[in-house]
């Protein structure tokens, strides 16, 4: 009998033994897989910060582009756009939605059901619809000034970026925009996703109905010119190639009209980038705000104190004292905002007084990040709600999703390499060439190796640690440089500037092409060529821009379309000097 417990007792020790062995063994395998997916998300926001430097110093050059290319509209032009779409006929074969206007909830809810099953708004409708939205903002403050009470809470979402899944979820988990259920959408409603048309149509057909119940902040992405640069003109162009024109037309217009920000209770303020040393609401109500810039980027940081925002290339960095500054002087508790994608969709900071809130979901790569909204009652306390909106997302494992992501943030990353394939080089080179005998070698030590590709790319990684990832094979502790480079060249090498400058190219014909054609002329694209190389301080004479439009097959009228002034740029090698190159 009692040898008989004793078995029993041992074996029941050994099953405890072993349980505590599985625990650790799951707990050291969930925290390497969160160390891989903390990896993956700074390589994700690093490549995403460093886009935005770019953009920030190329913003006065496409100003000054637009100066120059497009011409200035008369307020009395602008009243006409209102009722540019009354010459637009609707065929009796359109099966989408037919709207009346004022618009109704009716109405409005077809159109979200239209564009849940994939279908395009006819361009009369699209138009009648922009134009009612535009007069309706122009009529409206700088802040909107909200309330809430004990029957009704008040949703406030952050960054869309064109993920009009993410909207649609949040209607499903949350309720449609009514009287009884106000949202606050907070900006960034376009860009990067592929249907921010959509979801600025829901959002500005729900404000018609409801103007006293949804309202809608301006972010930085609702700009023309940030509009070009990130997708969204190209979207609405390759969606109503006949009246895409003049639907930008009326979004310039209705991006400047947006409210800046948005204060509930007297006690909440909910803007889309933040605040600085400088933040006074006072100011804000009166500025004219649709000659403001809202390309500026204001992220919290724990340090106190309002410094330059050198990881985005603009606005600034503010401390917790700044919170509490302008918080107190304004009598309020709390600060709402967006602008930064978070993995869990939202993120408080300095002493809970700073709530980020994303809700675009999958904003990098699927199982990149949660969405998140928030609930605010009369008590004033946020409820967070998170989601995901991907069904492939949630049918991964934690191991699937990890691996996945980072899968893509390590070619993401290879791509940025390659990018800077000649400046890579020369870090190399500087670093060795007072090491003769290494130097012949090609060889550097993993910690040189490190540190020459961060004074490159300046990207803030962990490189040490990302080594397995990106180097192939090293030998004793030594990466050969010279073969990594050959790894990384995916490309033929006369590309590598083409490569980094794509988007700026694309971008300056956008701009250019000022009648949406689809092409410019042969002086035009000697005008780009000469302003784009003095942007980025290379010379290239008269003669050879004439030389490379030799190479260039005009059209019959003397015009060329955006893929053979693409296809202009791969003959130039700009990286060596303003030569043709076979």
């Amino acid at each position: 009998m009692g040898c008989g417990l004793g078995k029993s007792k041992q074996q029941m020790q050994k099953s405890i033994r072993a349980a505590v062995l599985i625990q650790r063994w799951y707990r050291r395998y969930v925290a390497r897989l969160e160390i891989r997916r903390r990896c993956t998300w700074n390589i994700f926001q690093s490549i995403e910060y460093a886009g935005q430097q770019d953009q920030i110093k190329l913003y006065n050059f496409f100003v000054f582009l637009m100066q120059h290319f497009t011409p200035a509209s008369s307020e009395s032009k602008a009243l006409e756009t209102f009722h540019c779409y009354e010459s637009i006929e609707v065929s009796n074969s359109y099966t989408g939605p037919r709207l009346t206007f004022p618009l109704t909830f009716c109405g409005v809810s077809k159109l979200v059901e239209t564009f849940k099953h994939r279908q395009k708004l006819h361009a009369r409708y699209v138009l009648q619809l922009l134009g009612e939205t535009a007069k309706l903002l122009r009529i409206l403050a700088n802040i909107n000034h909200v309330s809430t009470s004990y029957t009704k809470e008040i949703t406030i979402c952050g960054d869309l970026h064109g993920h009009l899944e993410d909207l649609l979820l949040i209607f499903y988990k949350n309720g449609l925009p009514s009287g009884e259920k106000p949202y606050v959408f907070n900006g960034d409603f376009v860009d990067r996703g592929k249907n921010s048309l959509e979801i600025l149509l829901i959002l500005f057909g729900f404000l018609l109905v409801y103007p006293h119940d949804v309202h809608l902040n301006r972010g930085n992405h609702e700009d023309h010119i940030v509009n070009l640069r990130y997708g969204f003109t190209k979207e609405v162009l390759g969606k109503y190639r006949v009246h895409g024109k003049k639907i930008l037309k009326l979004l310039k217009k209705i991006f400047c009209w947006l409210p800046l920000a948005t204060v509930i209770d007297h006690k909440v303020l909910v803007v889309h980038g933040g605040i600085s040393d400088a933040t006074d609401l006072d100011t804000i109500a009166r500025v004219d705000r649709h000659k403001m810039c809202t390309t500026g980027n204001s992220d919290p940081m724990p340090q106190n104190g309002c410094i330059h925002n050198e990881v985005r290339g603009g606005g600034c960095y503010w401390g917790p004292d700044v919170t509490e500054e302008v918080l107190g002087r304004h009598g309020l508790q709390l600060l709402i905002r967006s602008h930064e994608c978070k993995q869990d969709g939202y993120e408080f900071c300095h002493n809970r007084r700073v709530l980020t809130i994303f809700s675009a979901s999958n904003y990098y790569e699927v199982g990149s990040n949660r969405g998140a909204y928030i609930k605010l009652g009369p008590d004033l306390v946020p409820h967070v709600v998170q989601y995901q909106a991907s069904q492939t997302c949630r049918e991964l494992s934690l191991r699937q999703s990890v691996g996945w992501t980072e899968r893509s943030a390590l070619q993401a990353l290879r791509e940025q390499l390659f990018v800077h394939t000649s400046h890579l080089i020369a870090a190399f080179q500087d670093l060795v060439g007072s090491f003769h005998n290494v130097f012949v070698s090609g060889m550097v030590s993993l910690r040189d190796w490190a540190s020459a590709t961060e004074s490159v790319l300046k990207l803030g990684l962990p490189w040490r640690v990302l080594r397995p990832q990106l180097v192939s094979s090293t030998c004793s502790g030594m990466v050969d440089y010279q073969q990594w480079i050959r790894e990384l060249t995916i490309t033929k090498p006369n590309l590598e500037t083409m490569y980094k400058n794509h988007s700026n190219l694309e971008t300056i014909f956008r701009i250019i092409d000022t009648d949406h054609s689809g092409s410019i002329s042969l002086e035009e694209f000697r005008q780009t060529w000469k302003l784009l190389c003095s942007h980025i301080q290379t010379e290239i004479s008269d003669d050879a821009i004439d030389d490379l439009a030799k190479c260039i097959d005009f059209n019959k009228d003397g015009s060329i379309d955006i893929n053979e002034f693409m296809e202009a740029f791969r003959l130039v090698d700009l990286s060596t000097g303003p030569k043709v190159t076979e």
